[in-house]
């Protein structure tokens, strides 16, 4: 508890003495994906209250857009033809030009450490070096192939991470909560942070969380998660090996494949149960969730929780590897009811690396478990 507070007590001056300059290199002003100087000169921890934030320090980059998550932690906000582009936050503008992939792009320095990217815009409004304000108009959009949208991101140290860990993509609203920014080697840890006893009461239900304790059967309404409550494991990743049988023996999981020592995040909030080398499974984690669900990562090349960590959904937990039997560097994951593994195709659209929007029913008989599907047309906000 000392150690979290004084953390948070050197992030609280670190979050202060990070304001967004006008004086940047010639390579800031070039390269999208690029460290942000001094960010953690004076820590190696940074964090940003998002829940202290008032009406007029944020807002979505196009509120009547539709945002879908696109590849590599990018999200594509879809809207009508002439719409304005909004800055997310407070901060400097540091690109304003025409890249090869993302066309006319905007990116913005925050006065959080944070960085948003803006791409595929019919005109740039702002020059570097130009202050903004949350909600103060940086584009007009435009797209391209006929199709009228923003290609957006949010960096931390010039590396693009999960928007949906601060933005639900359904109501466009900020997320309330306090987040710590986390230098681990050449990437950035992201975690929620709450006063000790909250995790322990939330750790601790995780665990007890039974899903047959009211009979032998169980609903889980996948439809009604709301964003920031679930995330897909492996941003951008391909499914390499599909749960079921391979080469004459069961496989329990599906194996997913994008790079070396990429992030793998948790699936949903839940307690660490395991954290440790696992047999063939390497170094492996289990999450136990208080849905009932448990979640399984293996082969990772570096775990970054430990057992009893209380963890949200889109939290790094471990990095991507090839420990355990493993021919090449991938993500194994396993879901599991009651101890028994499960396709997490039921719960997960591999291909868009989404949430499924249906009622899944388990029911027990006699030493195994059935699972049905349903489609919730009828789910809220949907």
């Amino acid at each position: 508890m000392r150690l979290r507070l004084l953390l948070l007590c050197v992030a609280v001056l670190v979050t202060a003495g990070v304001a967004a300059k006008d004086d940047f290199t010639l390579l800031e002003k070039q390269k999208i994906s690029i460290e942000t100087a001094g960010l953690f000169d004076r820590s190696d921890a940074f964090s940003v209250d998002f829940a202290g934030l008032a009406a007029s320090e944020y807002s979505f980059p196009l509120p009547v857009g539709k945002a879908r998550k696109a590849k590599d932690n990018y999200l594509e906000i879809t809207t009508a033809h002439g719409d304005a582009v909004m800055a997310m936050f407070a901060g400097t503008v540091r690109i304003s030009k025409s890249h090869p992939t993302l066309g006319n792009v905007v990116v913005v320095r925050h006065d959080n450490g944070l960085e948003t990217v803006y791409g595929h815009n019919t005109q740039n409004l702002v020059a570097v070096g130009d202050r903004v304000k949350a909600g103060q108009t940086v584009a007009i959009v435009g797209g391209t192939g006929g199709r009228t949208y923003c290609t957006f991101a949010i960096m931390v140290n010039g590396g693009r991470i999960n928007p949906e860990i601060i933005v639900s993509l359904n109501s466009h609203r900020l997320i309330r909560q306090t987040l710590l920014f986390k230098k681990a080697g050449f990437h950035v840890d992201i975690s929620v942070t709450h006063e000790e006893r909250d995790e322990k009461a939330l750790a601790e239900a995780a665990a007890k969380a039974n899903p047959f304790a009211g009979g032998n059967k169980y609903t889980l309404n996948l439809a009604n998660l709301n964003p920031g409550e679930w995330c897909y494991p492996l941003a951008g990743a391909k499914v390499i090996s599909p749960y079921g049988g391979r080469g004459g023996r069961r496989h329990t999981g599906v194996d997913i494949k994008t790079r070396p020592n990429d992030n793998i995040l948790a699936a949903f909030d839940g307690v660490v149960t395991m954290s440790q080398v696992y047999y063939g499974y390497g170094k492996c984690i289990k999450i136990k969730h208080p849905n009932g669900i448990e979640t399984l990562y293996s082969h990772n090349s570096k775990n970054l929780v430990k057992v009893g960590d209380y963890v949200k959904a889109g939290q790094v937990i471990a990095l991507t590897g090839r420990t355990g039997r493993a021919t090449t560097e991938h993500l194994h994951f396993e879901c599991r009811i009651n101890g028994r593994p499960f396709d997490p195709a039921k719960i997960f659209d591999h291909a868009n690396h989404a949430i499924r929007m249906d009622l899944v029913t388990f029911t027990k008989q006699g030493n195994g478990i059935s699972i049905k599907s349903d489609k919730n047309y009828m789910a809220k906000g949907k």
